[in-house]
């Protein structure tokens, strides 16, 4: 996740990250509730992770703005690109009791905690690295506040190994602060994403934008 209302790309510690595989802070647990898909949930967070205080502003943004719950049918494969501690992937499965749910970081105590905060809320989600969902897997949505701190040429990557397995007729919704580079993020996309994809500015708020990407069905 990338937002505001911790330090970007700044972890508890100055010596990890939220994109360290595996932080070497000890793990400063906290519980508290937050309010997702209008309902009152308890999550843990810890130190060396994204966002570790609550949800950060990009985020919150991403929830206001993109649709969630069912849309075209029961049972859609749901995928969340660097998930965190969860909140969005947690939005997905709430609304949606139907949907597989699949969520991916590189941070593994972000992996357990999405897990934990899931099994707390009755959701079962596939939390893995990359590496650990299917190759063969594709989605009908998928859900993003992308890593924007770990560089263009990194980020670039990640989003095209993702985005073009959208099924035919997916879309996927990202949130990208306007002055780290989201216009010139939906240019790139729209250059760069295989034939049949298309890239929309959906919402503008507080500084954030909301991109679509959508697949032709």
């Amino acid at each position: 996740m990338e937002g505001m209302s911790a330090p970007q790309g700044a972890a508890a510690h100055s010596q990890d990250h939220y994109f360290t595989a595996a932080p070497s802070t000890p793990a400063q647990e906290k519980r508290f509730s937050v309010t997702l898909a209008g309902r009152s949930v308890s999550v843990t967070t810890a130190s060396g992770i994204f966002s570790p205080s609550g949800i950060d502003k990009g985020t919150a943004i991403l929830l206001k703005h993109a649709p969630f719950g069912p849309l075209a049918a029961e049972g859609e494969d749901v995928l969340d690109i660097g998930c965190g501690w969860g909140p969005i992937i947690l939005t997905a499965g709430l609304s949606d009791p139907t949907a597989t749910l699949f969520a991916v970081d590189v941070n593994e105590r972000s992996l357990d905690l999405a897990q934990r905060n899931a099994q707390a809320a009755g959701l079962e989600v596939t939390a893995g690295q990359p590496e650990a969902i299917p190759a063969g897997q594709m989605f009908d949505r998928i859900y993003s506040n992308p890593p924007i701190r770990v560089g263009k040429e990194v980020l670039h990557t990640i989003l095209l190994t993702w985005l073009p397995r959208l099924k035919p007729g997916g879309s996927a919704w990202l949130v990208v602060q306007k002055n780290l580079g989201a216009d010139s993020l939906q240019t790139w996309l729209g250059e760069h994403l295989p034939e049949g994809f298309t890239v929309t500015r959906e919402a503008l708020d507080k500084g954030f934008r909301i991109l679509r990407i959508a697949r032709a069905g």
